[in-house]
């Protein structure tokens, strides 16, 4: 169909055949995605690699993004990045989320009470999207940078995320993560059913080496009022946050989520 599994586009589902569905709107925000943390501008060729359109279109869209501001075109490469402009778009979401300003100095106290790094996201597609952050000083090498994007199906935050899922919900979410990881997602599967075992016994999930095996994390969902599932993660390097210490940062995360919840009235197993 000339998009790939993850873009907004593809997860439209049955929105996208709606006479109301805007492809193009579709297409331009499936560009804007496309871009990685760690890219350095990307060429119209590599846009339309990874996301499967005509490269004709790709330079269309390309050129009316730039246009509107939210792209950037390095004429000496031929490159496009992204444009501070396009902070615009999230800022309010940002401010709307006033529980950000009520979790910080929990996130802070546990990651300097634990040496670890603290993170609260949301979902956005197939992955999750850090929105918040805390971090102890040993752990400036953890990539947890407000804005970047991390797996759901095998993070911790991601796991968490669907255990606050309606069984409905979550259903729907694994199907979207099927159909994204093809035949890698029985292994992948298997690994969310244990985890999620795990957070009906313990109340959190788990994710040792498995997103990088490199990193060991426990992750806590809470749900909001209007529905949203945030989803608030705590680990670092394996070689200072080992296994063994996983159920004492578990139980110290759900914790700091009750505690959070009971600030803004919420029902902290709510899920």
């Amino acid at each position: 169909m000339g998009f790939r599994k993850n873009t907004p586009l593809a997860l439209a589902g049955k929105g996208a055949a709606d006479r109301q569905f805007v492809r193009a709107l579709a297409r331009g925000l499936d560009i804007l995605k496309t871009f990685q943390a760690d890219d350095r501008g990307l060429s119209n060729a590599e846009l339309a690699a990874r996301t499967g359109f005509p490269k004709p279109t790709v330079s269309r869209l390309t050129f009316t993004l730039m246009s509107l501001g939210y792209l950037h075109l390095d004429e000496t490469t031929g490159r496009y990045a992204l444009h501070p402009h396009i902070l615009s778009l999230g800022f309010p979401v940002l401010r709307q989320l006033s529980i950000r300003e009520v979790a910080r100095p929990l996130m802070e106290d546990l990651a300097n009470g634990c040496a670890a790094a603290v993170a609260m996201a949301v979902r956005d597609g197939v992955n999750m999207i850090v929105i918040e952050r805390a971090r102890h000083p040993t752990m400036t090498r953890v990539p947890l940078d407000i804005g970047v994007g991390r797996e759901l199906a095998t993070t911790a935050v991601g796991r968490a995320h669907l255990a606050g899922l309606s069984v409905p919900e979550r259903a729907d979410l694994q199907a979207d993560l099927e159909a994204h990881y093809g035949l890698r997602w029985p292994a992948i599967n298997e690994q969310i059913e244990s985890n999620l075992n795990h957070f009906r016994r313990h109340r959190f999930t788990v994710s040792a080496g498995d997103w990088d095996p490199d990193y060991n994390a426990v992750g806590v969902p809470l749900r909001m009022r209007d529905g949203t599932c945030l989803a608030f993660n705590c680990g670092g390097s394996s070689n200072l946050i080992t296994t063994d210490a996983l159920p004492v940062l578990g139980d110290k995360l759900v914790t700091m989520v009750e505690d959070l919840a009971r600030a803004q009235d919420l029902d902290p197993h709510g899920t």
